[in-house]
């Protein structure tokens, strides 16, 4: 038996009876000590519905998974005292601490190399202990990219996120919650994380990982190994791209690891992006900057490895300008951030330049975070730092203009513009670009968008527009010398 209140019958009677009593005391005792009385507690019946529909909830989640879900547990508890906010507050930490866990059991090195671009912040990551150092957000996201979350997992989640944020018991509110919303959600995190099951190029990757830290590849067993290269979607690719550099340059990596990365890149630099190519570029301007000369010893390795040198970055302004966009989108993403956000900004601001003029290595991140930080979050944009976004984004020329049209096909911009603030600020994004656009590919994708009926954050799923945003994608201003990429086998 798994329901929480039985269905129908004197159980169910029973169980009102009950809550009305423990609502009559406690109601009582907060009288008596001069407190608040009205508002404080959700209406029996909905505490009732709550607790029928979480029931049904917590019948997806396997038997032998429960007894280590307390946070579920102080979840229910505290939905039958009509504390909803401080509900919805347990099941975000039984959710997060739950992707803690599966990231532990993954791998985290690899974790952290995705998690957290910042090589300086990185090199303080490395312990179990240490994924409570890392935002929600960067959680999410980099469990998205690493396969341990799907693509919709991802946006309900983000969502569930937000509303923590916003209406739980983390922070002052006026929301109210009903116990189906908390039903859902409940249902969401057992369905989207604790009992979601590796794919199989999750699997796979995992399998990878152990096998490059546990004992020496043969290199006749390569072609074997890495077959599963030809089936990684771009992003995966990138991931474990970034994963395989990230155990090559680590200070304390051993010959065995050195050595199996080394049999291991070749294959998979093919499929790997040429933002991800530069990204590459920019760690070696990084470590150089930073004077971590066996790591950028250990970066330029691998490139000259693959024939990609020529990622190496050109001019230091753009590792300057990669290092002023961390700092802006740590800024974005963390709290009180509405007072932190401006001083980077105008970093960014200043390195870029009256003319707008970006370096190639470094214009994709730079695009995606101007449009990340364009959007605001829940509770507006930095007033401060409003008029440099907006100046920045009037500075795009049309190539760029065409890039940032497209930022909806990201999930983690399109996850932003379900919320009131998103859509108010990505009809005012396309205002601002909608002039700039010169190409009948970047014109004919805007009518689309304009027109669509839905909210934006349901771009991505229109097949028509997302053909439209791929069929003549705005290229990358050409570098000289750049090999060209190689195309998959």
């Amino acid at each position: 038996m798994t329901e929480i209140v039985p269905a129908g019958g004197s159980g169910e009677i029973q169980v009102f009876g009950e809550l009305q009593r423990f609502e009559q005391m406690l109601l009582e005792q907060l009288a008596n000590a001069g407190l608040p009385v009205d508002g404080v507690l959700v209406e029996l019946e909905e505490r009732e519905q709550a607790l029928t529909t979480l029931g049904r909830a917590l019948s997806r989640l396997p038997v032998q998974d429960r007894g280590d879900s307390y946070y579920v547990s102080k979840m229910i508890a505290a939905a039958a005292a009509g504390l909803f906010d401080a509900a919805l507050n347990y099941l975000w930490n039984e959710t997060v601490g739950e992707l803690r866990r599966r990231v532990a059991n993954y791998d985290l090195a690899y974790f952290y190399e995705i998690a957290v671009p910042s090589p300086d912040r990185r090199k303080h990551l490395s312990s179990v202990e240490d994924l409570t150092k890392v935002d929600d957000i960067d959680l999410l996201r980099a469990a998205l990219q690493i396969g341990l979350l799907s693509t919709s997992g991802h946006a309900q989640l983000d969502h569930i996120r937000y509303m923590r944020n916003y209406a739980s018991a983390a922070h002052p509110n006026q929301v109210e919650l009903t116990g189906l919303q908390l039903a859902a959600w409940l249902e969401t995190c057992i369905r989207q994380v604790i009992t979601l099951p590796y794919d199989t190029i999750t699997a796979e990757t995992k399998r990878l990982l152990a096998n490059v830290k546990a004992a020496r590849i043969d290199p006749v067993d390569v072609p074997l190994t890495t077959a599963f290269f030809e089936d990684l979607p771009p992003e995966r690719a990138d991931s474990l791209a970034a994963g395989l550099f990230g155990l090559y340059v680590a200070a304390d990596r051993t010959p065995l690891i050195a050595d199996n990365v080394i049999l291991l890149w070749p294959d998979l630099w093919p499929f790997v992006s040429e933002d991800a190519r530069r990204a590459f570029g920019l760690r070696y301007g990084r470590f150089t900057a930073s004077a971590d000369i066996a790591q950028a010893k250990s970066a330029r390795e691998l490139l000259e490895l693959v024939a990609g040198i020529a990622y190496l970055p050109e001019k230091e302004l753009a590792v300057e300008i990669d290092a002023s966009l961390d700092a802006l989108g740590a800024a974005h993403h963390g709290f009180n951030n509405f007072h932190t956000e401006p001083a980077p900004a105008r970093a960014v601001a200043a390195l870029i330049g009256a003319r707008g003029e970006v370096p190639a290595a470094v214009e994709p991140k730079y695009l995606r975070t101007l449009v990340d930080v364009f959007l605001g979050n829940q509770y507006g944009v930095s007033w401060a730092a409003e008029t440099i976004y907006r100046d920045l984004v009037e500075r795009l020329d049309t190539s760029q203009a065409g890039v940032a049209l497209r930022s909806f096909m990201d999930p983690t911009i399109s996850v932003k513009l379900w919320a009131q603030v998103g859509r108010q600020r990505w009809d005012a994004l396309l205002d601002i670009l909608e002039p700039k656009l010169t190409s009948s590919a970047d014109r004919a994708l805007m009518a689309a968008v304009r027109a669509f009926t839905g909210t934006p954050d349901k771009l991505a799923s229109d097949s028509n527009i997302v053909r439209l945003a791929e069929a003549a994608a705005p290229r990358r201003r050409a570098t000289p010398q750049r090999p060209l990429p190689r195309g998959r086998r």
